[in-house]
Formats: structure tokens, C-alpha cells, sequence
């Protein structure tokens, strides 16, 4: 019998979905082990509620584990009714919602619970890239529970009872829960597991913000609404905005309407999703002050991590990509030198294959290699602006004249300093070169960007005749 209306997994469902549109899938499924006085009649749908139903209209999976039969663990039938939503998910091309509360592996059931593990990541894995995947934490997810939201395009928390773990903090060696709250929802968005972090109430409408951005799938297009924004808003604070880039996008976008991923962790890198004439586009910003709080204007790992899977994520479902670069060099440090190099290909390798419609805006510094591999035109932008007040370069004009001039007075340094900046690193110096499209007032940002993704739109983004690349 179904538990839809009276648990609080049923309650999450019909919270997150249109009203009266759910239909649940697989309700009388029982557990098929008794051992160890497993009752079958004690768990309603085995732990979990599976079906579909509609938000906004479009139709998505969903499935909710149930903490109050036994516990919402993963068994044999539990996970069956799983993978069979992914199957019908990936059978009409529709995204998949995970609700997950649970305690983790049925131990009663042994090897058939470990079993059942594998079986979610292997339709998990074979979804990947083919339907948005959105998973939210409500209570527990422990274990093997945590792969299951690292596999997972999108993850969410509840604030207060969400825990997301490998150990349990008091298995940590050294750690214990009062010390440190390793599974606690600012633990986890500060490290990256997740991408928001709200109250159980604003969850739900969370979940609904970000499917109304995503596709349906990898080979249909993002839901596009009518824009009543002015396509030619200008924004008379924008050169004030270079260094914080969340309000640069709000200023952007459609209605000021940002979507920010991962907005604890590696604050220097921003990403999320905007409209723009009414169509999604994802957005990559380099930052330097958000707030009181202040950061150097270089790419860090962490930042480069971020970057490289949400670029990933738009590449693979057709969502064009705007970037704001404002960067001149990588962070310097012995523990970023170690791999700092490995992980700035990865970045450029992601951007130079990415074939959706990429717009890069130069907004402040772009230095050296690393403005290269921020969407540049070299690896690949089709269109790229530059504030009227950038500056582009190698380097810029201080170390170029300490480097060409040593043992020269600080005068003479000083004055091939001005020198260099004026002759190499303007923005007119770049669009000189072709390397800058346009040189843009900060002010009329919108206008210009959209312009260039209509012009882009249906761009064809032909691939090299090849498995995959080694990156």
C-alpha cells in the first residue's frame, strides 16, 4: 500500500512536483528477504517511492526514499525499483529526481544489498550525460549513499539535516562530531559535494528553479520562455562589477535571474545559469571580491575544478556558455604546484572541445596563460568582447619591463613599464590583433552578448571523427 500522502518521503514528492501530478510506479513491491525477522509488511514499497509526474509542466523521475522503512535502506527491491524508473527515464528521455534519506546498505540482505549498490551506479553511469541527473539530500546519506550523490550532475542539501558521508565524522581518525561536523551541509558546500545548500522548505522550490533551466535531455534544447526584459538594458554601474562577477551576471541576465552552483566553494570561480532573450546559458566568471571578502585574480585548483565540470555539464547538454575572464596567472604555492599544471589542461581541454556557442567577455585582466585557457579566442571562443578598459597581454607592463629591463633605474623601469602597457596590453592593442572581436562600453554588456549568441545560434558543432579524447 502506498505511503504517499502520510510520509515525509511522499511529502518531499508532492512538495517538489505540479499538483496532482504524480504517479507512483511500483507501490506494492515488498522485500523478498526475511532473514533476521525482516517483515516485509514493515516496509511500505520497500523504502522507496518511484514515479513521475510534472514541474512546470515538463515531465521528470523522481524517486523518495523513506526513512521509516527500515530506515529507507538500499536492498535488492529497493534498488530494482530504482533502476527500473532510470530505464523508463533514459527509454523517453526525461530527467531523474533522487530524494535521499536513508541508513544505507540493508546488512540483512548481504550480498544482494551490495549488489543492489552497483546496480544505481551502473544506471546512474549510463545516464550520465544523457538525462539530467538532480539529487537532494534530506537526511542521511551515508556510505555508499555518497556515490550516489557524486554521481549525480546536481546535488542539494537540506541545511539542518542533511549529512553526506563517506565516515560518519566520528569515524574520522583523529575527529569527532562535536569537533568537527564533516557530514554537515557547510561542511560539504565549502568542500564542493554539493551545489545548494537550503532549508527543507526552500528545497523544493530549489529543485523547481533548476529544472526550469535544464533540458529534457542531451539532444533536446533547454526549456525557453518569452523575455520581457529589455534586450538592450544597460547597466550604467557595470565597470564597478569586474571584480565581484555575481553582480556583473545579475546585471547580465534576464530580470537579474542568476542560478549559482557551488557558491561556498571556491568563491574566486563562479558558475550557474542565466536567461538571456528568454534561453539558458551557462555561466563561468572569474572573481576577485564578493562582499567584504577579497580574492587574488588567479586561477586556483579548486576554482579550476569547478569550472571544468560545469563546463563539461553544459557541453554535454547543448547549453551555450558565457565566460567573464579576469585573471592574470595561476595560484602560486607548493601544494598548487604539484598539480596545478595537470588541472589547467583539463580546463583548457574542456573549453577547446566544448562545441556549444561560447561567448568569453574580458571584463579585467587577462595575463598569460591563464586568461588562455578562460575561453579564449585562441582555444576556441566564437565571439569575444573586451571592457573598454581591459587589459590583455602576457604580462603585465611592471614585470615585462623589470624582466626586459634588469639593472636599469626605477625611472627607466617605470617609464618602459607605461611603455609596454600602452603598446601591448590594452584592449584596443588586442582587437588590433584580432584577438578581441569588439571593444565594448561595460555599460551595454547585455545587449552585446546576446547579439552574439543569436548570431551564434545553431551553430554547427561538428566533432573530430574520434572515441573520446585522454584529458
Amino acid at each position: 500500500m502506498s505511503n504517499l500522502t502520510t510520509s515525509s518521503a511522499g511529502k518531499r514528492i508532492l512538495s517538489i512536483l505540479d499538483e496532482n501530478s504524480f504517479v507512483e510506479i511500483g507501490a506494492s513491491v515488498q522485500a523478498r528477504s526475511t532473514d533476521f525477522n525482516l517483515k516485509p509488511k514493515d516496509a511500505p514499497g520497500d523504502g522507496v517511492i518511484t514515479g513521475y509526474g510534472t514541474i512546470n509542466g515538463g515531465l521528470v523521475y523522481v524517486y523518495s526514499q523513506d526513512a521509516g522503512a527500515l530506515g529507507g535502506s538500499i536492498g535488492e527491491m529497493h534498488a530494482k525499483k530504482i533502476v527500473n524508473l532510470y530505464g523508463l527515464a533514459m527509454k523517453s528521455g526525461y530527467p531523474v529526481i533522487g530524494l535521499l534519506d536513508s541508513t544505507g546498505m540493508r546488512l540483512q540482505e548481504g550480498t544482494d544489498a551490495l549488489y543492489a549498490f552497483g546496480s544505481i551506479y551502473k544506471a546512474m553511469s549510463d545516464a550520465s550525460g544523457v538525462i539530467p541527473q538532480i539529487t537532494a539530500i534530506y537526511g542521511n546519506a551515508g556510505g555508499g549513499m555518497a556515490v550516489l550523490a557524486g554521481l549525480s550532475d546536481f546535488t542539494l542539501i537540506a541545511e539542518k539535516n542533511g549529512k553526506l558521508f563517506v565516515n560518519s565524522p566520528n569515524a574520522v581518525a583523529g575527529n569527532y562530531e562535536e569537533k568537527k561536523d564533516t557530514a554537515s551541509a557547510a561542511y560539504k558546500a565549502e568542500a564542493g559535494a554539493v551545489d545548494v545548500v537550503a532549508d527543507e522548505a526552500e528545497l523544493a522550490e530549489k529543485i523547481r528553479e533548476l529544472v526550469s533551466f535544464l533540458p529534457d535531455n542531451c539532444e533536446d534544447e533547454a526549456y525557453s520562455e518569452e523575455s520581457s526584459d529589455d534586450l538592450n538594458r544597460a547597466a550604467a554601474d557595470m565597470s564597478a562589477c569586474g571584480s565581484d562577477t555575481v553582480l556583473a551576471i545579475e546585471r547580465i541576465a534576464d530580470d537579474s535571474v542568476f542560478f549559482e552552483t557551488k557558491a561556498a566553494y571556491a568563491k574566486n570561480m563562479v558558475t550557474g545559469f542565466i536567461r538571456l532573450n528568454g534561453a539558458t546559458v551557462g555561466v563561468v566568471a572569474n572573481r576577485t571580491q564578493a562582499g567584504d571578502e577579497k580574492f587574488e585574480a588567479v586561477l586556483t585548483m579548486a576554482g579550476i575544478r569547478k569550472a571544468v565540470r560545469f563546463v563539461e555539464f553544459c557541453d554535454a547538454y547543448n547549453i551555450p556558455l558565457l565566460t567573464l575572464t579576469n585573471t592574470k596567472g595561476f595560484c602560486n604555492c607548493e601544494n598548487a604546484e604539484k598539480s596545478i599544471a595537470s588541472a589547467a589542461a583539463k580546463l583548457a581541454y574542456a573549453f577547446a572541445s566544448a562545441t556549444v556557442e561560447k561567448v568569453n567577455v574580458i571584463v579585467g585582466e587577462a595575463f598569460g596563460t591563464a586568461a588562455v585557457i578562460m575561453n579564449s579566442k585562441a582555444i576556441g571562443a566564437d565571439y569575444t568582447y573586451a571592457w573598454e578598459n581591459a587589459k590583455i597581454g602576457a604580462i603585465d607592463g611592471k614585470h615585462a619591463a623589470e624582466i626586459l629591463f634588469d639593472g636599469e633605474s626605477q625611472d627607466v623601469i617605470s617609464s618602459k613599464a607605461a611603455e609596454y602597457d600602452s603598446l601591448q596590453t590594452t584592449s584596443a592593442s588586442a582587437a588590433a590583433r584580432g584577438y578581441v572581436d569588439t571593444v565594448i562600453d561595460p555599460a551595454d554588456t547585455r545587449k552585446y552578448v546576446i547579439g552574439a549568441f543569436e548570431m551564434l545560434y545553431g551553430k554547427d558543432g561538428m566533432e573530430p571523427n574520434r572515441k573520446h579524447g585522454t584529458i
